[in-house]
């Protein structure tokens, strides 16, 4: 039962990442926390594995703020107190910032907008994260323990999320389908963007008028181009006469 849920979720996940989806690895409790960030850094997709911040996916525009704040501290030299313009002890303050952030949204740092899909180890733990899914519509995929609702999420593989070889396994099979779909991405040729309808309308109009005017040009110049290539070759006759005329008199 448990290996038709897993190729569900495989398929479910390649299908997404495959036509440019993303998929958001969330996993805050101790047995997850390093195969959640391990697995999303392998297949470069976003992760928390730390605390989940309320409202990360429902309030993006505001955690956004927060993730260019986080940034603009990385760029910053706190060693050097001289051309930073701040006090030792801001120095110190702004530190701990930086430090506190890069827990909570290190693994979104790069994220720009709300991801197609989540996997989620421990649905109960998470269920802030689950709420804000559903509320957007956002696909969950989950381990469904013994203790979990299977009414909460789309895609749910029975399993234990307390055995840490349980969480790696499961949370591995999702970065492999992540990995499957990025090849399966990068492999497609480029897809020509659809025109507007008034750039058909324009196209239309454009193609439909000059066709009977090509055709006339086209017969035109048949009919035109016939008779200098009769010209021509009388022109070259009459001149060959007179050469062999002038030869026969030059005898």
């Amino acid at each position: 039962k448990s290996l038709t849920h897993i190729d569900k979720a495989y398929e479910f996940t390649k299908d997404l990442v495959a036509n440019g989806g993303t998929i958001l690895f969330v996993g805050t409790k101790k047995q997850a926390q390093e195969a959640i960030a391990t697995e999303a850094l392998r297949v470069g997709m976003p992760y928390i594995n730390e605390r989940w911040l309320g409202g990360l996916l429902t309030n993006f525009q505001t955690v956004s703020k927060r993730l260019a704040r986080l940034k603009e501290l990385e760029v910053m030299d706190f060693k050097d107190k001289k051309t930073s313009g701040y006090t030792k002890k801001e120095l110190l303050i702004l530190s701990r910032e930086k430090v506190k952030l890069e827990k909570t949204l290190g693994g979104v740092r790069n994220v720009t907008k709300t991801p197609s899909a989540i996997w989620v180890v421990d649905t109960i733990k998470e269920h802030l994260a689950i709420t804000e899914a559903k509320k957007l519509g956002i696909p969950v995929i989950a381990i469904l323990d013994t203790n979990c609702d299977p009414d909460e999420v789309t895609i749910g593989i029975p399993g234990n999320d307390d055995a840490i070889r349980s969480v790696h396994l499961l949370t591995r099979v999702i970065a492999d389908a992540v990995a499957e779909g990025l090849k399966t991405r990068h492999s497609k040729p480029e897809q020509v963007q659809p025109l507007a309808d008034w750039e058909q309308e324009l196209l239309a109009s454009s193609e439909s008028a000059p066709v009977v005017a090509e055709v006339a040009v086209v017969e035109e110049a048949v009919v035109v181009a016939e008779t200098p290539v009769v010209e021509e070759v009388a022109v070259v006759e009459v001149a060959a006469v007179a050469e062999t005329v002038t030869e026969k008199e030059a005898e």
